[in-house]
């Protein structure tokens, strides 16, 4: 039985993608080369490892060695990228791991200056929610991540930014003239709660400040949380990042000073391996940014 790493590669992009032909565009080969890479692993195993309809989806056994191949994979590329530096700049694809609020508010301006400060590292974006964004780092689905409020912080990880929770509202809120707006004043507005990485810290607020807390509805994807604010269904208290999704009829407003939370975002490597060259160099470059 011989199992080799492009076999293997081809099996990650088939069951991260579900599909034979993303599979393809995201290796940068014909998609005839990804079914037969597949099915040269399957004859060396001797079983199926991927259900061949709609998505693509993998058989138990496939289920069983994508933990595996994950590692040798990125084993592989780690000792790629550490004889890449070797006289030279480092190289190869990073696949970063980041909430969705970072991914509006942050990455953009980061993946210009990480383009410029290392022009041969390129960054695919993995956009998920704080739990998830948590288990793709550890299993190698990602290998850097933003992280939020990571205690401790691990060594070469960097700090990304500082950002505060704002009050969501309607232009014609009574409160959307307010400089800042004291959670208490929300008790007779329907509260609209962002659940995922933000509901510890939300809750935080309204029992810090001896609010009354009922959220009406609990909404996990934050674009559906600000399109009912903008229907006028209630108010919400949402990342301050959150801002560039926000459509001109929606404000932003702070909480008063006594009341104001901030998560700490931090770009970080996987605690379980060693990080690979191109992600230290990604970390090293970059600075803490006002959100």
């Amino acid at each position: 039985m011989t199992v080799n790493l492009a076999q293997l590669r081809a099996l990650l992009a088939v069951a991260d993608t579900g599909g034979f032909s993303t599979a393809a565009q995201e290796l940068a080969v014909s998609q005839s080369a990804v079914s037969h890479a597949v099915a040269a692993l399957e004859r060396a195993l001797g079983a199926p490892v991927v259900h061949r309809d709609a998505p693509v989806r993998p058989t138990a056994l496939g289920d069983q060695i994508l933990p595996h191949a994950r590692a040798a994979v990125v084993s592989a590329e780690a000792v790629t990228a550490i004889a890449s530096r070797l006289g030279r700049a480092p190289a190869g694809t990073v696949r970063l791991a980041a909430p969705q609020t970072v991914c509006q508010g942050l990455l953009p301006d980061l993946l210009t200056r990480w383009a410029a400060a290392h022009p041969r590292i390129r960054v695919r974006i993995f956009e998920g929610e704080d739990d998830e964004i948590a288990a793709w780092l550890e299993s190698g689905t990602a290998d850097a991540a933003v992280v939020v409020d990571p205690e401790p912080a691990l060594p070469g990880s960097r700090l990304l930014a500082h950002d505060a929770f704002h009050v969501v509202l309607r232009r014609d809120h009574p409160l959307a003239g307010e400089a800042e707006v004291d959670v208490r004043d929300l008790e007779d507005d329907p509260f609209l709660l962002s659940l995922g990485g933000c509901e510890r810290r939300i809750r935080e607020i309204f029992r810090s400040a001896g609010a009354r807390f009922a959220p009406v509805h609990r909404i996990r994807e934050l674009g559906t949380l600000i399109s009912m604010v903008r229907a006028g269904i209630g108010v919400s208290v949402v990342p301050g990042l959150a801002r560039p999704m926000l459509s001109g009829d929606l404000v932003l407003v702070p909480l008063l000073r006594a009341q104001r939370v901030h998560r700490r975002l931090v770009l970080s490597g996987p605690a379980s391996r060693p990080w690979l060259p191109s992600v230290s160099a990604l970390a090293e470059a970059t600075e803490e940014v006002q959100a």
